[in-house]
């Protein structure tokens, strides 16, 4: 390492090679953090060892009290906010959206003299909504997870995220969807900065079978039907983003800047079905996830879920599950109701003090 900046070192200098400060939102997605330091971990010893030989991390703090992740574990902060030239990357971990907007204005200040000082820069899940607010983010391309696609609209009108891939390189801005994305991006760096046989150990000790490249689809967990094909995914990601707008497949094949016959051919060889078809199966997916997390109407689900009215998704719903949405709902319930009553009951007593 050349003085106190890592990214004048070369490969004859002893120190790592790579270095990274983190800066923790509060109420920070855990999974997210976990996932890129345990990578650096990994990547940074022979072994199993954990010495941070090849890489280094601090978490940074502008008070150094614990930040409290959003499931409620806090992780204690190891340095004030540094110069930022003393690391190769500062990487944001998002968490929670409502607390994102309460972020102290020292982050937002250091965020921006790393910028200042050509420093990369991180966001990690919904980190890449902190960078914007930062106004860090404007010409640059931006991965955030299908699931916050629409509040990023809502928060950042103008901008067009990108919600169909794991995570996104765009010069000196790298932003992942979060949880086992994060590993990957986290590999990417070390795959660059340490080297491919160091990524490719940490990823297999984390039981993650191989590094996958940046443009490799979001998994979409409100769908049932499974799928490997790249294209197909992208299809789907789309349709979840745009479930209460009506477009045909043409129209999908011109967002996805591909022929019409090529989606259909797709989608009869991995989910036997046509593109529409599997639209309509993707709002019938959505509607049985409102139905049953929410106490919204049917009429209101049926907006929703993009169908043109209540009478119109009840008989197509009722064609597909054989009963309406609300009798659907009740008996979901009811049955969940009946498991959680069994469990109870099969709990074991508790055991009476043992006297000495």
């Amino acid at each position: 390492m050349a003085g106190n900046n890592p990214r004048e070192a070369t490969g004859g200098v002893v120190g790592p090679r790579l270095s990274i400060g983190f800066i923790l939102a509060n109420r920070f997605t855990l999974s997210a953090f976990a996932n890129f330091v345990d990578v650096l971990r990994l990547a940074a010893d022979e072994g199993d060892r954990s010495r941070p030989i090849l890489c280094e991390w601090t978490v940074l703090s502008n008070s150094m009290k614990p930040v409290m992740s959003s499931c409620g574990v806090a992780v204690q902060p190891q340095a004030r906010l540094v110069d930022p030239e003393r690391f190769h990357y500062i990487v944001v971990v998002g968490g929670l959206l409502e607390e994102l907007e309460h972020m102290d204005a020292a982050y937002i200040a250091y965020l921006r003299r790393a910028a200042e000082k050509k420093v990369p820069l991180v966001g990690l899940c919904t980190g890449a909504f902190l960078l914007h607010r930062a106004g860090l983010m404007q010409g640059y391309r931006c991965c955030v997870s299908w699931f916050h696609h629409n509040d990023f609209l809502e928060q950042f009108e103008g901008l067009h995220p990108v919600s169909g891939q794991i995570f996104v390189v765009d010069r000196d801005r790298l932003t992942c969807s979060g949880g086992a994305s994060a590993a990957h991006l986290a590999a990417f760096l070390v795959d660059r900065h340490v080297g491919h046989a160091e990524a490719t150990k940490s990823l297999h000790i984390m039981i993650i079978d191989h590094p996958r490249n940046a443009d490799t689809p979001q998994p979409a967990s409100t769908l049932d039907l499974e799928c490997d094909d790249p294209l197909v995914l992208q299809s789907l990601h789309i349709m979840l983003q745009n479930i209460d707008v009506s477009f045909t497949t043409a129209d999908l094949a011109r967002r996805l800047g591909t022929s019409q016959r090529r989606i259909e051919r797709h989608f009869a060889a991995n989910l036997g079905m046509t593109p529409m078809r599997a639209f309509r199966h993707v709002r019938l997916s959505h509607a049985k996830h409102l139905l049953l997390r929410t106490d919204k109407t049917v009429t209101a689900i049926a907006a929703e879920a993009g169908f043109c009215d209540a009478s119109h998704f009840v008989r197509i719903f009722k064609a597909s599950e054989g009963m309406t949405p609300e009798a659907w709902r009740n008996s979901r319930k009811a049955a969940v109701r009946s498991t959680a009553a069994v469990a109870v009951e099969r709990r074991p007593a508790a055991m009476p003090p043992t006297r000495i």
